[in-house]
């Protein structure tokens, strides 16, 4: 066997190898960022089983009072910056008392469960007024003649909504597996808190000659 051309010479280092290898050293990983406090609230909430509407409306409440103060960390805020800000909603705002009870419920969370600060009693903060009306309750006769208008699916929700007082979102996500027709009850999972609960009272699943429970 012959081979063409010819082989190129090999070449060898002088002196050997290098008497000492060379050293590999791993740079520390950088330190992981802290958390966001909106993401934080997020994680506080979520740990707790609180509904995804609340989590919505305290992170829109914490986010507005951070505003409030010119974008301010509220750990460097307390009490009389709550005051501030919960008063301006009432005076300024003109919000109803159930939407100042809402920011001051988001404004505790943050303080206690999130950054785990104690706040003295809110003494000074202007209260909005609960305007006084009475409630508008249909008679029995009122309600049998919106259900009869209705068909369907919708007529079978309504019917447990006003019998069996389940809320929309409850009746909304109920399962076959949720009627209990031994026990005559309505079993609701997942409600508000994310609690399981049967339905209270004659819930009653089978009402008779078709009719609607407590309609009658």
């Amino acid at each position: 066997m012959t081979f063409r051309g010819s082989l190129a010479p090999l070449a060898y280092p002088v002196g050997g190898w290098p008497s000492r290898a060379p050293v590999v050293r791993e740079s520390r990983p950088p330190d992981a960022p802290k958390p966001r406090l909106l993401d934080r609230v997020r994680e506080a909430i979520r740990a707790r089983h609180y509904s995804r509407r609340t989590e919505e409306a305290y992170v829109a409440w914490i986010r507005r009072y951070i505003v409030f103060h010119g974008k301010r960390h509220p750990a460097e805020m307390g009490a009389l910056e709550i005051t501030k800000f919960l008063t301006s909603l009432a005076v300024d705002g003109h919000v109803a008392a159930s939407t100042q009870n809402q920011a001051l419920s988001a404004l505790l969370f943050l303080y206690k469960d999130v950054l785990e600060v104690d706040l003295p009693w809110l003494d000074g903060v202007v209260r909005a007024k609960r305007p006084a009306r009475l409630p508008v309750v249909l008679t029995r006769d009122e309600v049998r003649a919106v259900l009869q208008r209705l068909d369907g699916a919708p007529h079978l929700m309504a019917c447990l909504l006003y019998g069996a007082g389940l809320r929309v979102l409850e009746c909304c996500r109920l399962r076959v597996q949720d009627l209990d027709f031994a026990t005559n009850q309505i079993v609701v999972r997942g409600g508000k808190g994310d609690h399981h609960a049967p339905g209270h009272g004659q819930a009653r699943a089978r009402p008779p000659s078709g009719r609607c429970p407590g309609a009658a």
